[in-house]
């Protein structure tokens, strides 16, 4: 791993010490790590990609604030696809391979295989995207497919990275088949990309379908194959570990990773051909979702600890969203629906609730969760027993994750309103609540960062023994 975490006999340690020295509060939670000691370096790797992705979005919002009328554009004019690859390859993409980086060793028990092609994958990936945006907005397919081709390469070497450490898995679960699918349809994901840039350049005559059909299906190999499967196989290792469960069913689990990549797999298909039949498979994948919703249920019932904090609302509140989602996927699948304006709007709001409403608002949940995980360890596992060390949640303010959870939830609203009625007013609140929402999460990540470049230590109060008679 990246950044790997303590073994049992640390952790017990650690909870030993934890009243009189200043260890995390959930102490307990630190049992489902099985990892050895971390190291300040290896950290570094994770928050370079979660950095980078926050930046990322943080640029993202600014834009939709300073052009709202972007939302309310087709979803493929160059500005719209500039802002949306920059959301998608900058923000969702970076900090998931962060993620991954830092959680499917921990995860799985493997070993990361090698963290200086990380390092070099993470240039790439950087320069690909930015890149890309740039040529996107200023419509250059020549150059798109320069910059595409360093991203690709980015992508192969996470891929191969990654694989080569789920060759280590001692034993394979639903939660490394959740991982390796998700690969495998990043991989299909750009290499789609790639092929679709190619026709429209006319270098592959043959590979001509619509083009509205194959933007389509190439976005949803993306949302669904790479970021919701990842999401739902992690989050099975995941949920549990942070509210102290258990998977409660297995086979449930299971079956809704191997429907999500059948229904996915039909999905593809049914838009690239635009076959009636894709309502399926589109039922499919949110029955896929619906199993897994449920599993994450009867996980947060049985949980030992019963509050739940910040992090975890954000993620269930996520899977919440799928609901809707699922309501305009049914709509848009629909064999008669009519083309006109109206249903313009229903897909753009669809990709909105997608993007922002799912994906974002899980991976934000999650990074509350790992960020301050991380740093603790790296910075100051090694000072326990040496000096005092701050508590976790003297990490970060649960006020501001509070502010920005009820901020986000009426961004939401408020934007999805506005896109359906038209209104680039609204648009403008919406994303202006939005960036406040980030702008106050930015705030507790560096609250949280300060901690990496300023630690917090404070010398052993030592109490004298008692000498009287």
């Amino acid at each position: 791993m990246a950044a790997s975490l303590p073994t049992s006999g640390h952790v017990k340690e650690l909870v030993r010490n934890r009243a009189r020295q200043g260890a995390p509060a959930g102490a307990a939670t630190l049992q489902r790590f099985n990892q050895s000691t971390t190291s300040t370096t290896s950290i570094r790797l994770p928050l370079q990609f979660m950095m980078a992705g926050l930046l990322a979005l943080f640029i993202s919002a600014g834009w939709l604030v300073a052009q709202p009328d972007i939302l309310a554009m087709s979803r493929y004019s160059p500005d719209a696809v500039a802002v949306t690859h920059l959301f998608v390859l900058g923000w969702l993409c970076s900090v998931v391979m962060g993620a991954v980086y830092q959680l499917v060793p921990v995860a799985l028990e493997a070993k990361l295989y090698s963290e200086r092609l990380a390092r070099w994958q993470f240039i790439f990936h950087v320069v690909g995207f930015a890149g890309m945006v740039f040529m996107f907005k200023t419509w250059n397919m020549k150059w798109l497919g320069y910059f595409g081709t360093l991203l690709a390469i980015g992508v192969i070497l996470f891929t191969y990275n990654v694989a080569r450490t789920l060759l280590r898995v001692p034993k394979w679960n639903v939660v490394a088949t959740g991982v390796a699918s998700a690969l495998g349809w990043l991989v299909f994901t750009v290499t789609a990309g790639l092929l679709l840039v190619a026709g429209q350049r006319g270098f592959a005559p043959m590979l001509q379908f619509n083009p509205i059909a194959t933007m389509d299906a190439h976005a949803h190999l993306g949302a669904v194959g790479f970021f919701a499967m990842l999401i739902v196989g992690v989050s099975y290792k995941l949920v549990p570990m942070f509210t102290l469960s258990e998977m409660q069913n297995h086979r449930r689990a299971s079956w809704s990773v191997m429907v999500l990549n059948v229904g996915l797999l039909g999905l593809f298909v049914g838009i690239l051909l635009q076959k009636p039949w894709k309502l399926i498979f589109a039922l499919a994948i949110i029955a896929a979702l619906g199993l897994h919703s449920w599993e994450l249920w009867a996980i947060i019932r049985a949980r030992k600890r019963r509050s739940v904090d910040w992090g975890v609302t954000y993620f269930l509140t996520a899977i919440a969203m799928l609901l809707p989602l699922a309501i305009l996927a049914i709509a848009l699948c629909w064999p008669r629906l009519p083309s006109n304006e109206f249903t313009a709007r229903l897909e753009s709001v669809y990709g909105f609730l997608g993007f922002i409403g799912f994906m974002s608002f899980a991976i934000l949940g999650m990074l509350y969760k790992i960020s301050p995980f991380l740093i603790w360890f790296g910075i100051y596992s090694k000072h326990i027993g040496r000096a005092q060390v701050p508590a976790l949640a003297e990490m970060y303010s649960e006020r501001l994750q509070a502010i920005g959870f009820w901020t986000y939830l009426a961004s939401l609203l408020v934007t999805v309103l506005a896109m359906l009625f038209a209104s680039d007013t609204g648009v403008r609140v919406g994303c202006g609540l939005l960036a406040l929402s980030l702008a106050v999460c930015a705030l507790n990540v560096g609250k949280i960062l300060s901690h990496y470049f300023r630690p917090k230590l404070t010398p052993l109060k030592i109490t004298k023994p008692s000498t009287g008679l």
